[in-house]
């Protein structure tokens, strides 16, 4: 009787550790790393990023910007800009099939550029809690089962992905600021300036973000891979909104 009871015991214990085995081998599989050929590149433009804005960005252009433009400037400046993204979120909210959300756009656009002063203030949240959609062709491209394929990190712009940089040539079509007949109208006289607008925007916005960068990055202890598949599950997650 002994015997058999060990017996029984080897046998249980045996098939426990092959479950365990298993479970290790399923483990294993789904943590495995994305497809990434560039992550020699992405992790040498990572750190310049993070060195820029840790060393210069925030200590320096931020802290002097924020003296020159205090923070209720600076978000009103923001404000306008996404006031006028709303080609964008439009279309793709279209392409995507969300004609309540592309309504929302189109009344927020009326409200905002009005009241709120060509869209330097959002009356259209705080006063008629008009919800702000952030939709892009990337997000499109995402709704229709295309894949992200492998990351990118920009210099200065940080992380994407080759489906979300076609997705930004795509928006471009559509978005004001890089619209070429501005010229026709004396707005903006050459491309460089309509660049030198999209460099200030994103300074603008990281200016009014530096704290978030700064409590993001102490969880990291690869700040690489941290980044890339933080901006993956972002992007997924916006996509099934």
């Amino acid at each position: 009787m002994r015997y058999l009871l060990l017996l029984l015991f080897v046998v249980i214990f045996s098939s426990h550790a092959e479950s365990i085995d298993d479970f290790d081998d399923e483990y294993v599989e789904k943590k495995q790393e994305p497809f990434d050929p560039l992550s020699g590149y992405n992790r040498v433009m990572t750190n310049f990023n993070d060195y820029l804005y840790m060393n210069i960005l925030d200590p320096y252009l931020f802290k002097g910007y924020d003296y020159v433009a205090p923070k209720v400037v600076r978000s009103s400046i923001q404000c306008f800009f996404d006031n006028l993204k709303f080609p964008i979120t439009f279309v793709n909210n279209l392409l995507q099939l969300k004609f309540k959300r592309a309504w929302v756009d189109i009344e927020r656009f009326g409200v905002n550029t009005t009241i709120g002063l060509f869209g330097f203030f959002d009356p259209a949240s705080t006063w008629l809690k008009l919800e702000k959609s952030d939709e892009d062709f990337g997000q499109t491209l995402g709704y229709y089962g295309v894949g992200s394929g492998f990351p990118i990190t920009l210099p200065f712009f940080g992380q994407y992905n080759l489906r979300d940089l076609v997705g930004v040539t795509a928006d471009a079509a559509a978005d004001p600021l890089y619209y070429d007949d501005y010229r026709k109208y004396n707005m903006i006289t050459n491309k460089y300036e309509a660049w030198g607008i999209v460099v200030y925007k994103q300074f603008n916005e990281g200016s009014l973000r530096a704290k978030e960068y700064k409590e993001f990055r102490k969880d990291a202890i690869d700040l690489y891979p941290f980044i890339r598949d933080a901006y993956e599950q972002n992007r997924n997650m916006l996509i099934k909104e």
